[in-house]
């Protein structure tokens, strides 16, 4: 973060001063939202949470050398109060990019594989020059703020990750940091039930090449219909990517090794060369075409660009995490968000990984996606029944649907269980898992599956 005194913090979000002893004290960064994180010179924004509320751990942010708190109450510390703090902070981070005037930001969304695509873009990107890229899914109005308050100004490049629960909530995210690109990776049924149709969906996430301006980029997924067609509300300059022949940045003699990790050729305008991803699943190659499209048009060319893909690593946990114990048993940890795309996706890497061996699914319940949650559970039980499964093993209430869908499919000869919770999982397939076998874990992160995978992937030998 830029260096800022208290009092042109308040001035830039309307802020009172209470108990602020000086003024022209100065707030270095980082913000944070842990007291646990303070040290000399941060500023600690008090938010309320589902167990917790942020002003009752001021005074230690303060005692850990935070300068000063953001709050909507007293503390009884320094602070500054304002009605709204995520609103404070969103003004914040947007004064700070207004002093930034070498800064170029890059901003990434859909509904599946942002947080893929950030971290891969920005492993890219960071050859460049001094990057800024969100921790984990940092991507909404609390934390997109918190990242660009990360930038300094030796800050050159600031790779984004905007979601949207609504209407108007990428707008809102452009405004606070506004991007010269814009990847668009994807639409699909994640948040459905905040949105009610596919169209919905894709109107939210045309809100970023929206966003952008006449001398900017917005690069397209040329492979998704929904996004293709956002070429027609941008005033930007169009660069597509996919496996379509057509596209821009183009994947070429895809192939997936033992263990679901993509190979193909990499092509772009100035040329090709070979990829050989780290990452599992052939939905990566979306994320990775993605990253390479944003890396070409701040001048990294096509061989470096390869190389980087090749050499990239996953940043953020619980996505497609594969574990091997040394009974042999792999353990896929794909536990931190599902919509019924991911879940698809999942399993066929699933498919590739476990090929001569016995595969289990551990599947819980896929998140907002309001009346049509029946539904789209039912369905991920028939795809997974047509998987080549020795067990589906659904946990919960909710994804108990994706029996009724494996047993509508007809045909899967594989065990079906249900089971009320994680550690219940755990144990049955304590008893089950012989050396060898491949265990999917998926579900949205409000499931907590993650546990399982954990669990599992840190077990006994099986015997």
């Amino acid at each position: 973060m830029i260096p800022l005194s208290i009092a042109e913090i308040a001035r830039i979000t309307g802020a009172a001063l209470e108990n602020v002893p000086d003024s022209a004290a100065i707030v270095t960064g980082p913000v944070i939202i842990d007291s646990r994180e303070a040290g000399p010179g941060s500023l600690f924004a008090a938010l309320p949470g589902e167990h917790a509320d942020g002003h009752d751990f001021a005074a230690a942010a303060i005692a850990g050398g935070a300068v000063v708190a953001l709050g909507t109450r007293s503390a009884g510390v320094p602070a500054l109060i304002v009605a709204d703090v995520p609103a404070a902070l969103g003004r914040l981070a947007r004064a700070v990019v207004d002093r930034l005037p070498r800064l170029t930001i890059a901003a990434i969304t859909g509904s599946a594989g942002k947080t893929t695509t950030k971290d891969l873009a920005a492993q890219l990107i960071g050859s460049l020059g001094p990057t800024v890229s969100p921790q984990n899914s940092f991507n909404n109005e609390i934390g997109h703020p918190l990242t660009v308050l990360r930038a300094g100004e030796d800050t050159r490049y600031l790779v984004a990750e905007l979601s949207a629960r609504g209407p108007g909530h990428i707008a809102a995210l452009c405004e606070i940091s506004p991007p010269s690109l814009g990847a668009v990776l994807c639409v699909g049924n994640a948040h459905a039930g905040e949105f009610g149709s596919m169209e919905q969906v894709a109107a939210a996430k045309a809100e970023l090449p929206r966003a952008l301006p006449a001398g900017g980029v917005a690069v397209l997924n040329a492979d998704d219909p929904l996004v293709a067609a956002m070429a027609g509300v941008t005033a930007a300059r169009v660069v597509t990517f996919g496996q379509s022949a057509g596209a821009g940045v183009r994947a070429a003699g895809l192939s997936l090794d033992e263990l679901s990790r993509p190979r193909f050729t990499l092509e772009m305008p100035d040329g090709a060369a070979a990829v050989e991803l780290r990452l599992h699943g052939e939905h990566n190659v979306t994320n990775a075409l993605a990253a390479a499209a944003l890396a070409g048009q701040l001048g990294m060319d096509v061989g470096a660009i390869a190389a980087g893909l090749s050499a990239a690593t996953a940043q953020s946990r619980w996505r497609m995490e594969v574990t091997e114990r040394p009974d042999g048993v792999i353990i896929i940890n794909d536990a931190y968000n599902a919509s019924p795309e991911a879940v698809t996706a999942a399993l066929a890497a699933l498919r590739v990984i476990a090929a001569g061996r016995r595969a289990y699914a551990v599947l819980g319940r896929m998140a907002e996606l309001g009346d049509r949650s029946r539904e789209f559970h039912e369905k991920a039980g028939m795809i997974a029944a047509r998987s080549g499964l020795a067990g589906l093993i659904a946990v919960g209430d909710e994804a108990a649907a994706m029996l009724t869908g494996a047993k509508a499919a007809g045909g899967f000869a594989g065990e079906m269980l249900a089971v009320a919770d994680g550690p219940a999982a755990v144990a049955a397939l304590s008893e089950r898992l012989a050396p060898g076998d491949v265990v999917l874990v998926k579900a949205s992160r409000a499931a907590g599956l993650q546990t399982v995978a954990l669990a599992l992937a840190a077990g006994e030998v099986a015997g």
